[in-house]
């Protein structure tokens, strides 16, 4: 599939294309502050889980089935780099996983030549059970911070992080909850999708207002309604065009009056959000006039 750019928001700040990621970013010339990705952790198995109370099958679709592990490392391998072709000497990588891929992630980035910084324990607040009692209840996932030169400082946001922290050092286990009802748009939803607490976190830690955030498996946009947010640009991609009209639909939903306003009020873990937006709104204003993304198709 050529990309293809899908979706630009009025003020340009939320661009999505829809296409192999790979490909689309060897496409153009561009550099990003920041990428957080959240790649196929390949569990689609035809096994079960537990949601809103019932059984469900755990399968997500077929990007996300097994492919063995040296195809699977392969394909991290590719996205990574590519991604890393992209980002700014002073830009970091967040990628999320289980203990399925995360390990396979973390050392290709060290292959690729990324410097390891963090590995940010996201401790859900309400887990799924585990049905065959076998186990330990999966109640965690790992999200690793990595930064692309050795040499070149990255950005780090501590007070903001530590205005989030109540006044504290922000420690690497964020206990989050999973996503809300008032995440879904029309009560639908990504089947991997992220909560925007966790992603509003991820971008205040390492970015600035008019920085642009990458996400090469993007969704439902989370990452994108984060960035928009608090006035940083975005560039998403997927295969999927029913992820991508999530997205877009999402974004949209952005410009309604108040929504933002809302939104701010019902951030997890974000007491200080409004007075951080506040903070932010002179830049924001600014960075929001400045040119979108020109893509070459």
């Amino acid at each position: 599939m050529m990309p293809t750019r899908w979706y630009t928001s009025a003020n340009r700040d939320f661009t999505l294309v829809q296409g192999d990621c790979v490909e689309t970013l060897r496409g153009f010339d561009f550099e990003f502050d920041m990428a957080f990705a959240d790649p196929p952790y390949f569990l689609s198995n035809g096994g079960i889980s537990v949601q809103a109370g019932k059984c469900v099958c755990v399968d997500k679709g077929n990007w996300d089935k097994p492919r063995g592990r040296e195809e699977e490392a392969a394909f991290t391998r590719a996205w990574l780099g590519a991604v890393r072709d992209k980002l700014a000497p002073h830009g970091t990588v967040w990628v999320s996983g289980t203990f399925h891929n995360i390990f396979a992630v973390a050392e290709a980035l060290e292959d690729l030549g990324f410097r390891l910084l963090n590995a940010v324990v996201w401790e859900k607040s309400n887990p799924p059970p585990n049905l065959s009692c076998r186990y330990f209840t999966h109640s965690a996932e790992i999200v690793l911070w990595a930064r692309k030169s050795e040499k070149v400082p990255h950005r780090y946001n501590y007070e903001a992080m530590r205005a989030i922290a109540g006044g504290k050092q922000m420690r690497d286990v964020w206990k989050l909850p999973a996503i809300a009802p008032w995440e879904k748009v029309g009560g639908v939803k990504h089947p991997t999708q992220k909560p925007l607490s966790l992603l509003a976190r991820i971008i205040l830690a390492c970015t600035r207002p008019g920085d642009w955030v990458l996400d090469p498996f993007c969704g439902s946009g989370t990452t994108g309604i984060a960035a928009a947010l608090f006035g940083r640009r975005f560039l998403g991609i997927d295969l999927e065009a029913d992820f991508l009209r999530l997205a877009r639909n999402r974004r949209e939903a952005l410009d309604v009056p108040g929504a933002r306003q809302e939104m701010f009020r019902k951030l997890q873990g974000f007491e200080q959000a409004s007075a951080l937006a506040e903070t932010f709104a002179a830049e924001n204003e600014f960075c929001l006039a400045e040119p979108g993304l020109d893509l070459p198709f």
